[in-house]
């Protein structure tokens, strides 16, 4: 009998210069340890996302998005940029 079993995990963590973060998780089907299906799901957080803790469901990358929001960006997040820019 086969055994299926399926894998979600964050595959991309990246902090942009305006404090912005892009996620990628991806979710794997196996059957019998082997890699059948992958699905991916994106999003971008913005600095303090209340939606946060939700989606970086693992303290690793919580702790380093926490901690980036703390620091100071180099190019700030414009929540209403220039019509036309």
């Amino acid at each position: 009998m086969s055994t299926f079993t399926e894998v979600t995990y964050i595959s991309q963590f990246d902090i942009q210069s305006n404090g912005c973060i892009g996620v990628r998780k991806t979710t794997n089907v196996l059957k019998d340890g082997e890699v059948i299906s992958s699905t991916y799901w994106r999003t971008t957080l913005l600095p303090n996302d209340p939606q946060a803790s939700t989606v970086l469901d693992e303290p690793y990358y919580l702790n380093i998005a926490n901690y980036a929001w703390s620091q100071p960006s180099p190019q700030p997040y414009d929540p209403n940029p220039p019509i036309g820019a």
